[in-house]
Order: C-alpha cells, then structure tokens, then sequence
C-alpha cells in the first residue's frame, strides 16, 4: 500500500464523519452532564438567612418558606419578658448565606414556665448537697432560712413562701427557700439533774441527840 492510499483510506469521508461525530457526542454528554449538576446543586445561587428572633413561630415560617428555608421547631425555653410561641434562637445566625432548602432549627419560648418534681432534700441532706441539686435541675432562685438545729442541715424546704410537700411540682422560676440548722442545739433535759445535791448531800447534823428526840 502506497502512502497515498493510506492517507485516502484514513481520511475518507466516512472516517471522518465518524470521528466528528464522537467528538460532537463527547461535547454534548460534557455539556449536559455540567448542566445537571449546577441545576442538581444550585450552583451560584443563596439565600440570606433572615432574623427571625423575636417572631411568632408562624410568621417566621412563612418567611423561612417564601426564601426556599425551611423551619423545624428543637426545643423550648422560657424568658418571662416574652409571649409564648416566639423564637427565642436559630440556628443559622442572621445574614448567612446557604443554599435554598436549608433547615433552620429554632428554640421556641414556652407559653410558661415549666414545672419540675421538687427532689426530697427535707431531713436526709445537707444545705450544699441541697443547693447543688436543685441549681442542677435549672431553679436559681434560692434561698436559706436558718433556724436552730444541727449546722447546715436541711429540715425542710418552701415553695414561693408554703412549706413544700412530697412529690409536689413547682415552676423552674420559683422561689425556693431551704430551711436549715444554724448550729445552735438546745440542750436536752436530764431528769435526774435534781437529784445532783439532795437532802442526802447535805452536811450531818451536829448536836444531835437521839434520847432527847421523841
């Protein structure tokens, strides 16, 4: 085979067609996968994260919904100086940018505050024991009243004034007061102290004489 025969053969119109055609099906597949993927991705665009703190629960989700946002409630606080049902934190700070379909989570403040079972801390523990479990459990508001008794120790506790029961519930914002001992133990009374200097105690008589004594 010469090689002008060689160069006809590879060059021929249906060698050529053939290779312009996989090379136009390579540049179609690129393009088209590119394509989907910023589509798929949503390549180059964002939302602004809005604040939505302060906001009922409702508003802020149709807002959330009108970005491309979407709003999931995590838990629930409580600050007095609120109405129930508002956002009280999120997630996603103000001014973020991220992509449409996002989750925000957001704390929501409670219609009021709620209620724990008080622990039984009256007669089987000390002031600090005390104190530290109940600071554990969230109460902040508490208080000592002393009155007399072993040192520190815990004779009973008042809720918001009422001395509490077994088993009774009281608001995370109540005042709690321990009553404890101050230290000062009344002495107990010996029922023979009487008897210490009896008639028995006393000095013999003198002169006395037992013929004269009728």
């Amino acid at each position: 085979m010469t090689i002008k025969s060689f160069f006809q053969k590879i060059f021929s119109p249906i060698v050529v067609g053939n290779c312009l055609g996989m090379v136009m099906v390579t540049a179609l597949l690129i393009f088209g996968t590119l394509q989907f993927l910023q589509c798929y991705t949503d390549h180059g665009e964002a939302v602004v994260v809005p604040n939505i703190r302060g906001m009922k629960t409702d508003v802020a989700e149709s807002k959330m919904k009108a970005l491309g946002l979407r709003l999931e409630v995590k838990d629930t606080g409580y600050v007095d100086s609120y109405v129930g049902n508002v956002v009280l934190e999120q997630s996603l700070h103000p001014g973020q940018r991220v992509k449409a379909g996002r989750v925000v989570f957001v704390t929501v403040n409670a219609s009021a505050p709620r209620a724990i079972v008080l622990p039984d801390v009256a007669g089987n523990t000390s002031r600090r024991q005390a104190e530290s479990r109940l600071r554990a459990m969230g109460f902040t508001d508490i208080r000592i009243e002393t009155i007399e008794g072993d040192k520190d120790w815990v004779y009973s506790m008042k809720v918001n004034g009422h001395t509490a029961k077994s088993g009774e519930r009281a608001p995370i914002t109540a005042v709690l007061t321990l009553v404890v001992g101050n230290g000062v133990v009344e002495e107990e009374y010996n029922g023979s102290d009487s008897l210490d200097y009896g008639f028995w105690d006393e000095e013999p008589l003198t002169g006395f004489d037992e013929e004269n004594f009728e």
